[in-house]
């Protein structure tokens, strides 16, 4: 799945196994570390592995930072089916249930539309001026510019008790 092109299309580079490997170590560490990481997404009976979704810390200082971010990354051939926002939606009920987090932020460069569709049907909101280069990107990269997304603990038990009409 990340050595996908189109998968990659929105990261600086694709995945080879040994860094496909090095980032399962990685959602490993933090589980152990967090209690939370990124976790795999399948379909009973239908797809063993979609692709992940999850919480992470970022590993780059922002004015945001620290953080914990929601992301999602799922193959191609299970896009535009509603399982990242399925999934998305679960994750921020245990981020803002048991694990008791205040708040949960996203991030993606701005042409990156299904994915901020993604944040805004979670009801993510941004805020522009909070907008940001991507630190681990150098200057004049075409990915470096990112919008941010933010909810709280409150607006998401709002919404999922249908108060925000959502």
């Amino acid at each position: 799945m990340s050595a996908d092109p189109d998968v990659m299309r929105y990261f600086p580079g694709l995945l080879d196994r040994t860094a496909t490997e090095a980032l399962v170590k990685r959602i490993r560490a933090g589980f152990d570390q967090r209690g939370f990481g990124l976790w795999a997404v399948e379909l009973p009976g239908e797809a063993p592995f979609l692709g992940y979704v999850g919480l992470a810390v970022p590993a780059f200082e922002t004015h945001f930072t620290p953080c914990v971010e929601i992301g999602w990354r799922l193959a191609a051939a299970h896009w535009r089916k509603g399982y990242a926002t399925e999934a998305a939606a679960a994750v921020l009920d245990a981020a803002f249930g048991p694990l008791g987090l205040r708040e949960v932020v996203s991030f993606t460069v701005p042409h990156n539309t299904p994915s901020r569709m993604v944040m805004e049907k979670l009801g993510m909101v941004r805020d522009p001026a909070e907008d940001f280069e991507h630190p681990r990107l150098a200057e004049g990269h075409p990915l470096r510019r990112h919008v941010l997304y933010r909810i709280g603990a409150k607006g998401w038990l709002r919404r999922r008790s249908g108060a925000a009409g959502g």
